[in-house]
Parts: C-alpha cells; sequence; structure tokens
C-alpha cells in the first residue's frame, strides 16, 4: 500500500486519478437519464454506482490514506458540482468511515445541506455518519438537533444515521421513535418513507416492539409509512394495524 504522502499530488492527485476512472466508465446517454430522474442540476457523467464504487477502490485502495488525507480528498471530489465526483466523496468516507471523529460532524452536516437529493443524503447518513454515531457518542447528541431542523433532508439524515444498528437488531429504537413520532404527521414523502423504511428493517429482527409501537399511531400515520412498516409483520398484525388506520 502506498503512503498517500508520497503519491504524485496528494489529495488532489488522487481526485484526478479518481475523476479519469469515473469518466472512463461513464455512459453519456446513462448522464441524461439520471440527470432527469433525479431532477438534478449537477453536472453528470453518466457513471453507474457500482462503477462509481469500483473507480474509488481501484484508486484510494492503494493509498494509506490518514484521517486529514480523508478529509481533503472528499473536499476536492465534492468542490466540482459533478454528481458522480460527489458520490465518489461519499465512497471515500464509507470507505474510511473508521477513521473519522465527532468533530468531522460539521463537515458531514455541510456535506448533507448541499446534497440535496436521496442519492447522496442516504449513504452519508447511514453509512457514514451511522457507523460514526455509533463509535463515539457524543456525536448523537447532534442527531437531535437535525431532527427538529427546518431542512427535511437533514431531518431524514438524522433518522437514517439510526438505521443501520437497528436493521442488525441492535441500536437506539428509542431516539428513533422520539424523532419518528415529532414526524410522524409530516406531509414530505422522503419523511415518510424514511419512517416506513426503518421500521420496516427494524421489524425484520423485532417485530414485536415495531408493532407495539405503531398500533397506537397507525392513525397519524401515512399511506406510504404504513405500506412500509407492516411488511415484515404477520398478516394478523399487518390486518390489526390497517384497521386502526
Amino acid at each position: 500500500m502506498t503512503d498517500v504522502t508520497a503519491t504524485g499530488g496528494g489529495s488532489q492527485g488522487l481526485a484526478t486519478e479518481i475523476d479519469a476512472e469515473l469518466r472512463a466508465r461513464a455512459r453519456p446517454e446513462r448522464a441524461e437519464q439520471e440527470k432527469a430522474y433525479l431532477k438534478s442540476s449537477l453536472e453528470h457523467y453518466g457513471t453507474s454506482m457500482p462503477a462509481i464504487r469500483g473507480a474509488v477502490r481501484s484508486v484510494v485502495g492503494r493509498a494509506a490514506l490518514g484521517h486529514d488525507d480523508v478529509v481533503a480528498l472528499t473536499d476536492e471530489l465534492w468542490a466540482l458540482p459533478v454528481h458522480e465526483r460527489r458520490q465518489a466523496a461519499v465512497e471515500v468516507l464509507e470507505f474510511y468511515q473508521a477513521r473519522l471523529v465527532a468533530g468531522d460532524m460539521p463537515l458531514l452536516e455541510r456535506l448533507l445541506r448541499e446534497s440535496r437529493t436521496w442519492a447522496l443524503v442516504d449513504g452519508l447518513a447511514a453509512s457514514v455518519v451511522g457507523p460514526l454515531v455509533e463509535r463515539e457518542p457524543e456525536a448523537a447528541a447532534v442527531l437531535d438537533r437535525w431532527a427538529r431542523d427546518e431542512d427535511f433532508w437533514i431531518r431524514r439524515s438524522a433518522m437514517l444515521a439510526l438505521l443501520l444498528a437497528l436493521r442488525r437488531g441492535e441500536g437506539d429504537f428509542a431516539r428513533f421513535t422520539r424523532y419518528a413520532d415529532a414526524m410522524l404527521e409530516e406531509k414530505e414523502f422522503f419523511i415518510r418513507k424514511a419512517i416506513g423504511w426503518i421500521l420496516r428493517d427494524t421489524a425484520r429482527k423485532r417485530p414485536d416492539m415495531v408493532f407495539e409501537w405503531l398500533l397506537p399511531r397507525a392513525a397519524r400515520a401515512s399511506g406510504v409509512t404504513i405500506r412500509e412498516a407492516v411488511k415484515p409483520l404477520s398478516e394478523e398484525r399487518r390486518a390489526a394495524v390497517l384497521a386502526a388506520r
């Protein structure tokens, strides 16, 4: 493995290598379709997610990046308004998420605020912020503020940061349900979907807990939330939740 300080150009050089890989794997026809689908204001190369992941790992897998290198490379990739470069930045953070510390939460919040699409927000929140909050409990206090933020992407991020632990049958269900209860009657689709998604994944290992929380709130929850949340439940419990609406 090569020390990044010994490679030409440091983080800028690595960003240039990743960018070249992204362009080499791009499909122009995909760029137009994806830009339209995401209603994106960014430039799109047309590189698929598996290809982006492969491009990042083929470059950073050869470099020994420390904390500051990871942050610098993320900033280099993110600086240009190109969707695939920003997805690559998320992949870098996920690949090296163990390097991050609680002091990086302001950086992650900035990236989330600038993302403006689930295609960037969800990976950042679940796979980068989530493990950091598990590892550094003091960072979890930031989620309480996020859950009250006026930006619905930040509110969504507060919940999705808890997803992976809950999916494993662990995690802070009480914190999630506190957030979800406050947002349950929101009209925003991406909030409704996130609540249902997390309840669904939690219910796969702890259906009793989800059912007991959801049943008395069924009348307040949206159809989007309910449809997702009841999927892992027994037929009898699904019927009970639907009847309670």
